[in-house]
């Protein structure tokens, strides 16, 4: 039986799209509104929602216009991943398989994207398969509700109640590890991100490391038997 979930981010934890979304961002307000100039915003740790929200605001464009311009934006990302230059992180494949293979691990995507742009984006890296369910923050800008929302999806998916205490967060931002708080999992943060090992550490996770590459199956089941 599954009993403990791996709930994974995808920027800066599982791959690098070399700022893709943000160049899909952007060709969108151009195609729809003509914007050649885009504010800068701080993008890392938050939710679509949250990054289009700010934008439309600074803007001036209405947020009533905000599902068809998601819409426009995921038929540009597809694109710009193809023009930009992206990679699957250290010890990723490795790693997933690993937990693929193990009866223990439920492993689920717990990410401030959209599920429309997840899809993509893991399409694009051929890692797509190793998930079956998640949270998603093209509806939501606060990311605890996302974890609160994947842990429902979880217990769903498995179609029984289930405390998140076994539950593993694994993340490249102060934002994960505060979600993982939100819903009582563990949280491991890993430095392939913008944020440094330091910096992660500073905001108390149960584990942080430099990439996946030195995280094991053995590592992250003591951070799971942790109560």
């Amino acid at each position: 039986m599954k009993t403990v979930p791996i709930l994974f981010d995808i920027d800066g934890t599982l791959l690098l799209t070399g700022n893709a979304g943000m160049l899909g961002i952007e060709r969108a307000l151009f195609q729809l509104y003509g914007v050649k100039h885009v504010p800068q915003i701080a993008l890392h740790g938050r939710t679509d929602f949250a990054i289009i929200h700010e934008l439309f605001t600074a803007l001036e464009l209405p947020i009533s216009d905000y599902r068809s311009f998601v819409a426009c934006y995921h038929v540009q990302l597809v694109q710009a991943l193809c023009d930009r230059i992206g990679q699957l992180l250290p010890g990723v494949r490795a790693l997933l398989d690993c937990l693929q293979a193990d009866e223990r691990f439920e492993l689920a995507l717990l990410t401030g994207n959209s599920r429309e742009a997840a899809a993509i984006k893991l399409k694009h890296f051929a890692i797509d398969h190793f998930f079956a369910v998640g949270g998603y923050g093209g509806w939501h800008g606060d990311r605890d509700d996302v974890a609160r929302l994947c842990w429902e999806a979880i217990q769903t998916h498995w179609g029984r109640e289930a405390s998140a205490a076994s539950a593993v967060v694994i993340g490249d931002t102060p934002a994960d590890i505060r979600c993982a708080r939100a819903i009582g999992a563990r949280a491991i943060a890993v430095a392939t991100g913008n944020c440094s090992l330091t910096e992660l550490q500073h905001n108390s996770p149960d584990l942080a490391v430099h990439s996946l590459q030195s995280l094991t199956v053995e590592k992250i089941l003591e951070i799971a038997d942790r109560r």
